[in-house]
């Protein structure tokens, strides 16, 4: 009997009682591989000493003030430490507690700049389907994930959304990745246009792609259209970077690798990684100083925000990453998975795609190679492979909907950065067992 409302009702989830590296354990004595890190969260593994002591000292220390009277040394540590490794333009941070958080702040960021600068026509701001932003109404406004908005569409406020930049899919034959790129950028353009170009305050899109297509990167030149874009109209660009940034890819921000910074970026998962909950919006200098010159206060705020505990826990997170040299094992590490996940997967009948950076990436699972066909969606794949994985000891982030929030399945991977090559082979035999025995007797 429990008291919890779990996410499924129906379910007996067993309990998780000690962490340690890439491993959990269970009450029964289970170990299991996180390969996943939860829902690409625990970036350091579990149990770092480091991380421990930096919480036991702060929350004997101060563990908590509230930010309508205080700061606290360690925020303000942890904001300077984003700064200076955030991309050009960043000035300043808002501290939340988690990813929804930091989307609906910086959607309140942008709408509040236009006020502060006397456009308040602006109100739109165009997303992408197919993305995830978080599960709060605004968040989930701007999503483009069919499954999870759809009991709630008349709580939601209307957001226009564009086409994914989703090659697999998207592509057309001949059609090249700096073509297919431009054009559906250039559908960003287009609903601009629709709705009156003085009348858009955002775009906002996940860097890479997370939960809802499973480790989709952009095409090369599709963001420095988007950035071109929203410049030509004065629109704010928004970067989620909540499941894919704070080193997932193999730099700091996922940006990087594309050339391209954004005016507000949220972050999260990777910030803290997982030993307390914690999330930020880093905004650009000019909307920092909107605010300030204007009315002075950003017209939003939550309880937790900026907890001195959350602060030092990820303040020290992000120290270890630095001096552990962790980024570098990330690329070293992702390529040593994909190269791993290729001959494994590579020429699987029901497997189409292998995809990702760093230590974010994916297979696309599919009834047939050749069409591209998904699987019947009430077969539920991806809830076989994740109970057959779980079962072999290995915790992976399957999904559906991956098509068109309803069709199609993919099986995320995220494993901590302080993945060994061993680890690397572990997870993908197991991974290998777990899709070929949900797969095998199943067909189009």
């Amino acid at each position: 009997m429990t008291r919890i409302l779990h996410r499924h009702t129906r379910t007996t989830y067993p309990v998780a009682v000690r962490g340690e590296g890439i491993h959990l354990f269970d009450s029964a004595g289970k170990r299991y591989i996180d390969a996943s890190g939860g829902a690409a969260v625990s970036c350091l593994g579990h149990g770092h000493p480091r991380v421990v002591a930096a919480i036991q000292r702060q929350a004997e220390t101060l563990a908590y003030a509230h930010t309508s009277f205080f700061t606290s040394e360690p925020a303000e540590a942890l904001a300077e430490v984003l700064v200076e490794g955030a991309p050009a333009g960043i000035g300043h941070v808002y501290f939340v507690s988690g990813g929804s958080e930091a989307v609906e702040a910086a959607l309140k960021l942008a709408r509040q700049y236009f006020l502060e600068i006397g456009q308040p026509e602006r109100r739109h701001v165009i997303a992408r389907w197919q993305s995830y932003h978080g599960n709060t109404l605004g968040a989930l406004a701007a999503g483009g994930n069919l499954w999870r908005r759809r009991p709630f569409e008349p709580l939601l406020v209307d957001m226009p959304h564009v086409a994914a930049c989703y090659p697999y899919r998207g592509m057309r034959p001949g059609e090249s990745e700096e073509a297919y790129g431009r054009r559906v950028a250039d559908e960003l353009e287009t609903e601009i246009l629709r709705l009156g170009p003085g009348t858009v305050a955002a775009f906002v899109a996940e860097t890479v792609v997370g939960a809802t297509l499973g480790a989709v990167p952009p095409v090369p030149g599709y963001l420095p259209r988007i950035r071109e874009i929203c410049d030509r109209h004065g629109v704010l660009l928004i970067l989620d970077e909540v499941m894919c940034g704070m080193g997932r890819t193999g730099t700091l921000h996922a940006c990087e690798q594309e050339g391209v910074a954004p005016d507000l970026m949220t972050i999260a998962k990777g910030l803290g990684g997982g030993y307390q909950p914690i999330g930020a919006v880093l905004l650009s200098e000019r909307i920092f100083a909107a605010v300030r010159d204007g009315s002075g206060f950003f017209q939003h705020g939550h309880t937790y925000l900026g907890h001195p505990v959350a602060c030092a826990a990820a303040l020290e997170v992000q120290r270890v990453i630095a001096d552990e040299d962790l980024l570098a094992n990330v690329r070293r590490q992702g390529a040593v998975l994909m190269e791993a996940l290729t001959a494994r997967f590579g020429d699987h009948p029901h497997v189409g795609d292998i995809r990702g950076r760093g230590l974010f990436q994916a297979i696309e699972l599919v009834a047939d190679r050749n069409t591209k066909e998904p699987f019947d969606p009430a077969l539920k794949l991806n809830a076989r492979i994740k109970a057959d994985a779980m079962a072999r000891g290995l915790l992976c982030y399957p999904m559906g909907g991956t098509v068109d929030g309803q069709r199609g399945d993919h099986v995320l991977l995220a494993p901590p950065f302080t993945l060994t090559e061993a680890q690397a082979a572990e997870i993908v035999r197991l991974l290998g067992e777990a899709v070929d025995a949900c797969t095998k007797d199943i067909g189009p």
